[in-house]
């Protein structure tokens, strides 16, 4: 049947040509966008998609219920026009509407297919092997449907609904981001979330899976679709390392250019990458030469590096002429990352142009890609097409108008000005959002600071910091870098700042150790202590069985004790402890201390159960000191200290435990062999395991003065266990 409005096409791809696209990459479903006419509103879907691809966004879906076939055809051809290839074009359903869309000449990569819709196998037959093909998917018996297709049908699968939402009344019952985790574990294809989908949800989903979230309302409702879009896709890439990618030269002499933005980058707590736009050779007294490798050569970088990493963010630096310009134009606007920084070097320390007036005007077209551009006030000045300013209002201004043209935030560094102070400040469209006193630095050690300050704010902003907080952040940093730049000693002229100060001095240079290496470190620095315990006549006779009841019962009586509050300790460490996961393993551990420990104490202490008999000890100063030790530590509130101070319990006990077992011959006629089955228990041991693996990993993680406290508390947690031991009466 031939759709109304449309020209009659046969079902082949040979008889149109197929749309040229780029190959479907993880990125591009990050976020994808699924218009609405309505949540569109008077500024049409066409001006929404432009502004959401725009803010990131590069795959769009069509869908229009309610439209005939003949006006998804003219949309889709709106569409196309102002995606420009920026984003992947599909439709919702319409295949006919492809075909006549595609026959316009219309950029169509493909299209999403409901359950109900047309069979996946014909529209990859009609649309060819180079277009995309999405399906909708929720339950098993879709899955299934999907192993039985020849491989290479379907591209991904649309997945939910995941919340309830009034954009489609007749979805099916939600699946929840554990549903969605359990779907998207079994599927042989990527699954893009989609259902009621807020940003709130977005980390969570790719935690569970998500090859991308697919968003309605988020955009097509939001007051800026552009604004929007940046906020998700920062939300997509939360929870990692920002992965920041510099485009700039290089320099030798490692102070500026991509050298200073990969050191700046991991300063300010990203993974750096370059893409390197020239070649100089130069110091720390000026630059002697530049080659610039043809611009192809630099595609070829930019193409290698977003075929395979997610790039939360982008500085750029110096681009030498306008064939350069024009490839990283291109290339931003079909990748198009979440942040964008524009260092625009323009203009030499010495004052002379650096770029030719085609490749200027080159640059200014690129303005309006960028989040923020920073200028110094010469570039500043030709960027606004005026004379340099002589004052910090004049620059202000400014900023203020090459704000308005280009959309992009001004940071306007007062530097130039002289003085004694160097005030920076944010300029929007509206005037200065907010100004960054300081006093001048006076150093040589200035080369470099365009290019680290860029590069930090790119990065800084990539973690989803405010852009206010991101400047502060990275003035702070970057003035330290500058104070310590002289010792260094790099260089005879201007020389570098020095990135790594700060972290040096704060830090140190000791790499940490992982969880084995201190798990091992902890239990050999308690060797003398262990052989102490080992030596103690009461241990050696309980083996035996030589030891006399009542030394048993004594020591009993005081373990019971111990293990009244000992379990409340642990009931603390369970309260605070940072989740769930460890929240259970130490009340399960406070449960058998009571439940298990005490009650098999009880059968020789209080036959009756435990109760007021099982506590009517008086307390030794060995059991006092251990449980004051274990309340100090509950009380100071520092979780990973306190489960330091606990794991000698498990330790000590699981290890002395299963040795005494051996030496008992494991004889259920001895006289404790309960007890001596109780600490040599395989549960007890993997108990002892997990105590060990959840200490020593944060123990790996703390900061140095951390796991020092963590590791004092350990040993004299254990220099308790041998008073505990010592104390029995014989």
């Amino acid at each position: 049947m031939t759709p109304t409005g449309l020209a009659t096409a046969p079902r082949s791809a040979s008889t149109f040509p197929a749309a040229p696209r780029r190959r479907l990459t993880a990125d591009d479903l990050a976020l994808y966008l699924v218009t609405d006419p309505v949540l569109s509103g008077a500024r049409g879907v066409a001006a929404v998609v432009d502004a959401a691809v725009a803010g990131g966004v590069r795959f769009v879906q069509l869908r229009d219920k309610d439209a005939d076939d003949a006006s998804i055809v003219d949309q889709l051809m709106e569409l196309s026009e102002a995606i420009a290839g920026r984003a992947l074009l599909v439709v919702d359903d319409r295949l006919d509407a492809v075909v006549e869309a595609r026959r316009r000449g219309a950029r169509v990569d493909g299209i999403h297919l409901g359950q109900s819709d047309a069979s996946p196998l014909l529209a990859r037959s009609v649309l060819g092997p180079d277009a995309i093909v999405g399906l909708t998917a929720n339950t098993s018996a879709h899955l299934d449907a999907v192993r039985a297709l020849p491989s290479g049908t379907v591209d991904y699968l649309g997945v939910g609904v995941i919340h309830p939402t009034s954009t489609k009344a007749d979805h099916p019952a939600p699946l929840g981001v554990a549903g969605f985790a359990a779907f998207a574990a079994a599927s042989p294809l990527p699954c893009v979330a989609i259902g009621g989908i807020e940003r709130i949800d977005v980390a969570a989903l790719r935690a569970a899976g998500a090859a991308g979230v697919a968003v309605v309302s988020a955009l097509c409702a939001a007051p800026d679709p552009r604004v929007a879009a940046r906020k998700l896709l920062r939300a997509w890439g939360a929870g990692g390392v920002p992965r920041v990618l510099s485009i700039a030269g290089s320099d030798p002499s490692g102070g500026a250019g991509i050298q200073a933005d990969l050191k700046a980058i991991a300063a300010n707590g990203g993974y750096g990458m370059a893409a390197i736009t020239a070649l100089t050779a130069q110091n720390t007294r000026g630059v002697r030469g530049v080659h610039v490798p043809p611009a192809e050569f630099l595609r070829a970088q930019l193409d290698a590096i977003s075929d395979d990493v997610r790039i939360d963010a982008v500085k750029i630096g110096m681009l030498a002429g306008s064939a350069v310009i024009a490839e990283v134009g291109s290339w931003l606007r079909e990748h198009r990352p979440p942040t964008v920084v524009l260092d625009p070097v323009m203009i030499a320390t010495s004052g002379d142009r650096l770029l030719d007036s085609e490749a200027e005007q080159a640059l200014r077209a690129l303005l309006p890609l960028a989040d923020l551009l920073t200028p110094n006030l010469p570039e500043l000045a030709v960027l606004a097409r005026e004379p340099a300013a002589t004052s910090w209002t004049g620059a202000l201004a400014q900023a203020q108008r090459l704000s308005a043209e280009t959309g992009a935030l001004v940071l306007v560094k007062g530097g130039h000005l002289g003085g004694d102070e160097a005030p920076d400040a944010l300029v929007g469209p509206s005037g200065p959002v907010r100004e960054y006193p300081g006093s001048r630095i006076r150093t040589a050690s200035t080369h470099g600071t365009g290019c680290s300050l860029s590069a930090g704010l790119a990065t800084r902003r990539a973690a989803d910091h405010d852009w206010r907080d991101v400047v502060a952040e990275v003035r702070s940093w970057l003035r330290e870098s500058i104070v310590a730049g002289a010792g260094l000693q790099v260089g005879s002229g201007h020389g570098p700042v020095s990135h790594f100060a700060g972290l040096w001095r704060r830090g140190g240079l000791d790499a940490a150790p992982g969880r084995e290496a201190i798990a091992a470190e902890w239990w050999s620095s308690i060797a003398p202590i262990r052989r102490a315990i080992d030596d103690l006549p009461f241990l050696q006779r309980l083996a035996e069985g030589s030891l006399p009841e009542a030394a048993f019962r004594w020591y009993l009586a005081q373990d019971a004790l111990y293990l009244r509050d000992y379990a409340r300790t642990l009931a603390e460490a369970s309260r605070i402890a940072p989740d769930s996961a460890e929240q259970a393993f130490w009340a399960h551990s406070a449960e058998q201390s009571v439940i298990g420990e005490l009650q098999l104490h009880a059968s020789m202490l209080s036959p009756e159960g435990v109760g007021d008999e099982t506590f009517r000890a008086d307390a030794a100063p060995a059991t006092v000191a251990y449980l004051d030790h274990l309340r100090g530590t509950a009380f100071d509130g520092d979780y990973r200290v306190l489960i330091a101070a606990l794991l000698p319990c498990f330790w000590i006990y699981a290890d002395v435990g299963t040795r005494l077992h051996a030496q008992a011959g494991g004889d259920p006629a001895h006289p404790f062999a309960s007890w001596l089955d109780e600490y040599a228990d395989p549960r007890f041991a993997e108990a002892t395991e997990e105590a060990i693996r959840i200490v020593t990993a944060h123990a790996a993680a703390a900061d140095v003065q951390t796991r020092e406290r963590m590791r004092i508390a350990f040993v004299r947690s254990s220099e308790h266990e041998r008073a505990f031991f010592a104390a029995a009466a014989l």
